[in-house]
């Protein structure tokens, strides 16, 4: 979905109050089967129209078949829409629209009180309520009576809307998300004509389905429209955006385009070599489509053969790129030191998980942090980069290919699940503007003029980057591989020596990658009581709390580290200009210690390891009791 200027503005409803807010979160949420997903994308996708700022944050079922009613088969999705700019789905929810008895469980505790609670009353039967657990109807035993709620019989007026359609009764009961998602339009002003102009698109080959969908929409808006119980709706007026060319975007979805960016301006095949894992998959599914930019997929037999057909396709001069989560990259490990030790270019994106092993296979954590950097047999330094937002994920793929073709080294990419599946606005960037990617492949022999007259695969340059010569170039003919080899010469070498010399010459090549990245920055004051620094998904939370502390008068920055290896140059100093530093992190203190080790700072944490993000009065609540 691409907007220029935003243009569709809603009808107004004289007869109802109308009050306007800066933002609102709201959540819908049902049976896995419910549609929650695609009411939640429209909208999203209408707001985006409107020209409201917005950030979503998808939460998915792991039992891939839960029981229908049970807390363990709820699927939501969460949006933030503002007339501000916005770096987080939302703390508290506004509004939660919830179709059954297990929804509301799962999902009231994060209704602000007074919240609008919308609840498909049709769904609070005996054995509903008995499936959730709960064993009085919260609709009839004043538990709710600290929120807003409406009681709607989704289900009998949404079958009412469409009773002159011919579908089964099983077929018209999925239609109740639509009539959800009209009514929740009319209650925030929303267009229907994104939603009506999709339904038609996507149901042209069943007149049906399209014709149930469309009346069930309306049903539920003219529902809002003409019912006296909600007598207030709400505007949320358009944001102030740069101008430019916007499309709605995943991480995922932002990772394969900058992997596709990256490789078409450097010239190169892009070879992508996968075994399907949640959240990673998407970036496969993505990629697939792309063939028309030299982007060839492969779905491997598992883990192994993924990276090590990745690894292949670099040999052969292609960009090898790979992706899973956590429990791949435990698999990989091994052929990323192959890659080390041969120094080829590949990426690796770890699009992290809760764990350890299959753990909770749809949420997000940061826990492979330390496996990332140490996770690998041997002295094996490896560089790694983490995007701080879905968006950010296009710029932190592309700069993961500059740097693994730059340094011939892999690059792992931290991703989580929360940008995974998380979607912002995406100013589509100017190709001219993207960094120049050269890669240059020898053609003739580089003997040092000591009688070799063979190429030499290990000569370096003065950052101390070996050539990458492509296999079959006459006269190029060279070893690499797992054994250890001799420096320059590339012959197999048990000389302890030469060993040390060559795990110290991948360890600096690494470290020279600090030459090529931006320093830190920090937002807010360049030295004072604190600074809140962090990596990945929890940027959003992070900056915004920052900003309210420094509302408040306090001396707070904020800093984000998007490369853990090596870490910008001017890590060390910037941390010492601040009398204490916090790391917020969704594990057991990672960054944390690795900050402590090499900076020998008393950075405390803020840690965090529920399958959630981090609430924005999380972050705020610890920077006020560390600067009490």
């Amino acid at each position: 979905m691409t907007v220029a200027s935003p243009t569709t503005e809603p009808v107004p409803t004289p007869h109802h109050a109308i009050e306007e807010r800066d933002s609102v979160t709201i959540r819908f949420v049902g049976d896995s089967g419910d549609g929650m997903q695609l009411a939640g994308t429209q909208f999203t996708n209408a707001s985006a129209i409107l020209g409201n700022d917005i950030a979503t944050f998808p939460d998915f079922p792991a039992e891939i078949r839960a029981p229908a009613g049970t807390l363990a088969g709820v699927s939501g999705f969460q949006v933030h829409f503002s007339s501000q700019d916005i770096h987080t789905p939302g703390d508290k929810l506004n509004t939660l629209v919830a179709m059954n008895p297990a929804a509301l469980k799962a999902n009231l505790r994060d209704l602000e009180s007074g919240g609008i609670l919308i609840v498909n009353s049709d769904a609070f039967s005996p054995g509903d309520l008995q499936k959730a657990g709960y064993k009085a109807n919260p609709l009839e035993d004043g538990s709710l009576k600290g929120y807003r709620v409406f009681r709607i019989p989704i289900n009998k007026l949404n079958r009412e809307a469409v009773t002159e359609v011919k579908l089964s009764p099983r077929e018209a009961d999925r239609c109740k998300n639509f009539f959800a998602l009209g009514l929740v339009y009319w209650l925030y002003e929303r267009s229907l004509d994104p939603t009506l102009r999709w339904i038609k698109e996507k149901f042209a080959k069943n007149q049906a389905v399209m014709e149930a969908n469309t009346r069930t929409l309306k049903a539920g808006y003219n529902f809002g429209e003409t019912t006296e119980t909600m007598p207030v709706h709400y505007r949320v007026p358009k944001a102030t955006i740069k101008p430019g060319l916007y499309r709605k975007i995943t991480g995922n979805d932002a990772l394969a385009q900058g992997l596709v960016a990256a490789a078409t301006l450097a010239n190169l095949p892009l070879v992508y070599s996968s075994y399907p894992i949640t959240p990673a998959s998407d970036i496969l599914h993505n990629l697939s489509e792309m063939k028309r930019f030299g982007v060839r997929t492969m779905q491997a037999e598992d883990e192994i053969a993924a990276v090590g057909a990745a690894i292949g396709a670099s040999f052969g001069g292609a960009l090898g790129v790979t992706a899973t989560s956590g429990p791949g990259i435990c698999l990989k490990s091994e052929a990323i030191g192959l890659a080390i030790m041969t120094e080829l270019p590949l990426v690796v994106i770890d699009v992290q998980r809760g764990g350890p092993s299959t753990g909770l296979p749809t949420k997000t954590e940061q826990a492979d942090l330390l496996q990332a950097m140490f996770g690998r047999n041997g002295e094996c330094p490896v560089a790694i980069v983490a995007p701080c937002s879905p968006v950010d994920c296009f710029a932190m793929a592309f700069e993961a290919v500059r740097l693994a073709v730059g340094f011939m080294t892999p690059v792992i990419v931290l991703s989580d699940g929360y940008l995974a599946n998380g979607a912002e606005p995406w100013m589509i960037p100017n190709v001219a503007d993207l960094p120049k990617i050269a890669i240059h492949h020898p053609s003739k022999r580089n003997g040092n003029g000591n009688g070799e007259s063979h190429f030499l695969p290990y000569k370096r340059d003065a950052r101390l980057v070996r050539e990458w010569a492509i296999p079959g170039t006459p006269g190029l003919e060279h070893r690499i591989g797992g054994l250890e080899k001799e420096d320059i010469t590339g012959n197999v070498s048990y000389d302890p020596v030469n060993h040390e010399h060559m795990i110290r010459t991948r360890a600096q090549k690494i470290a020279n990658i600090a030459n090529e990245i931006p320093e830190l920055s920090v937002v807010g004051p360049e030295e004072g009581d604190l600074l809140v620094i962090g990596w990945g998904g929890t940027y959003g939370s992070t900056l915004t709390a920052v900003q309210r502390a420094q509302r408040k008068g306090h001396k707070v920055a904020q800093a984000h580290l998007r490369y853990l290896n090596p870490m910008p140059k001017n890590t060390g100093e910037v941390l010492k200009r601040y009398k204490k530093v916090l790391v917020p992190e969704l594990n057991s203190g990672q960054l944390r210690m690795l900050l402590r080790a090499q900076f020998l700072i008393d950075a405390q944490g803020l840690n965090k390891v529920q399958g959630r993000p981090f609430l924005v009065s999380e972050i705020e609540q610890k920077i006020d009791q560390m600067l009490k």
